[in-house]
Parts: C-alpha cells; structure tokens; sequence
C-alpha cells in the first residue's frame, strides 16, 4: 500500500509508505492522496490530521522522477492535480486542521506538501528545499506561490532561486516550522499539538480555518463581512452554548461536533 490510512479517535494519519525512494510520489501514490483528502472532506468524525512520511530519511521528496510517466515540463504543468501536490499543497476545501509530521527531508513536491498543511513539526534532523531549478524544472504545485507567502520575501527568494536545502532550525526561523522535536521527540511534539486541537471545539476550528484560508486574499474589512457556510454553523452550533456553559460549571466541555 503506497499509502496509509487510519482513523482514531478523531484524527486521520496519513502516511506516505513508499522509504524505499524516500517516499517520492508516482501516479498511484497521487491518485491515491486525491482519494483520502475527499474522504476526510466527507467525514465529520475527522477532527484533525496527521501527514508523515514512513521511515527516519525522508517526509518525501518529491514526485518520483524515475518512476514518473516521462512527461515534459510543459506537459506535466498541463496535467490536472487539484490541490496542488498530493492533492494538499494548494487545498481549499479541507477544512479541519493539518500537521504536517515532517521526520527527513521535505524537498520539491514534498515541500509544497508542507507548505499546504497548518502546523509543521519537524524532527531536528528534518531538511527542507525546492530543487527543481537545479534539474531545469521550477515547483510549479505550490512552491513558488505559497512559500513567498509564509516566509519574508528575501528569505523566501533565496531559498527558490538557488534550490539549496535548510535545515528545520532555519525553517523555523522563517516561520515555516512551529516546532524542530528533538530526535526521538517528534511523535510527542505531535501528539501535544493534536491534544490541544482537539481540545477546541471542533466545529470552531473548522469555521476558523475555512476563514483564514478563503478570505486571505481580501482585506481585513472584507473578510471580517464574509458569511462562510462553516462560520455560520459553528455560530449555531449546540457547542457554541456547551462551550460557554462548561466554562460557568468550570468543567471540561464535551464537544458533540453539533
């Protein structure tokens, strides 16, 4: 199975299982990504998730060239992908929280990936990088967008304009990590984010995310006016008034989702 998939206690692990080319993505392991961001778009019970890599080299490194269907540049820009890389990198409609688990090198489409999730936790061993100038191609799912986005320009540019690779230390010091684990500390790193999402109320964190995302391109005034479909349900939501209730009787809220 190129890909792994498990559902526990509200959150979806997602691994990409292929070590043996340091998890790089071919056709099938595309096709198969495309499938289970659908499916967890369709889940409610799905929370928050998890995206990793299998082994300590690699989160991935990219798209497979060796085992790729030998298209030009040009071709492969052409070739429909939505959501960018894995299906994740320019993703709009996944609207519950994604961590990336980045446990070796992020690099081409594998940067993207991450560069597409809400959190990156990285082990301090992890690399990141954008290589695809220095084999005559440019990351054409994401890259050259987003990262100019989430990182102060400068630093951005020369990260794209050179392909060289960074450390987590030094992607966290662009803001594109929020926390480099120590080694043998990356599934507790992840496991504190995933209990403190977990601890809001789930259908806040959705109407959060799906704000920030689809109103990034407007102005503060305009986004603020928007009537998202999540925004209005979570206002609605039975949790809205346990949440406030559970606070007054100074317990935990048990959240229902509703």
């Amino acid at each position: 199975m190129t890909i792994e998939y498990a559902v526990r206690d509200h959150v979806a692990r997602v691994t990409i299982n292929r070590p043996d080319v340091l998890n790089a993505i071919d056709a099938e392991a595309e096709k198969a990504l495309q499938g289970i961001w659908e499916r967890i778009e369709a889940d409610r019970d799905v929370r928050a998730v998890v995206l990793t890599g299998a082994g300590d080299r690699a989160f991935c490194a990219g798209a497979d060239m060796k085992g790729g269907s030998g298209a030009s540049g040009l071709e492969y820009w052409a070739m429909p992908r939505p959501g960018g890389f894995g299906g994740i990198a320019l993703r709009e409609t996944l609207d519950v929280p994604v961590i990336a688990r980045v446990n070796g090198h992020a690099l081409g489409g594998g940067f993207e990936m991450v560069l597409g999730c809400d959190i990156v936790i990285a082990s301090e061993t992890a690399t990141f990088g954008l290589p695809e100038a220095r084999v005559g191609r440019m990351p054409l799912d994401g890259g050259m967008t987003l990262l100019q986005r989430q990182a102060p320009f400068k630093l951005a540019m020369g990260v794209l304009l050179t392909g060289r690779r960074i450390k987590a230390a030094e992607a966290q010091a662009m803001g594109i990590v929020n926390e480099v684990a120590p080694t043998g500390g990356l599934d507790d790193a992840v496991e504190r984010w995933l209990a403190d999402i977990l601890a809001c109320a789930p259908l806040s964190v959705r109407a959060i995310k799906q704000v920030v995302r689809r109103t990034a391109h407007l102005t503060a005034a305009e986004a603020q006016a928007m009537r998202l479909p999540a925004l209005v349900e979570a206002l609605q939501s039975d949790d809205a008034e346990e949440g406030v209730r559970a606070f007054v009787e100074k317990r935990k809220p048990v959240w229902k989702g509703r």
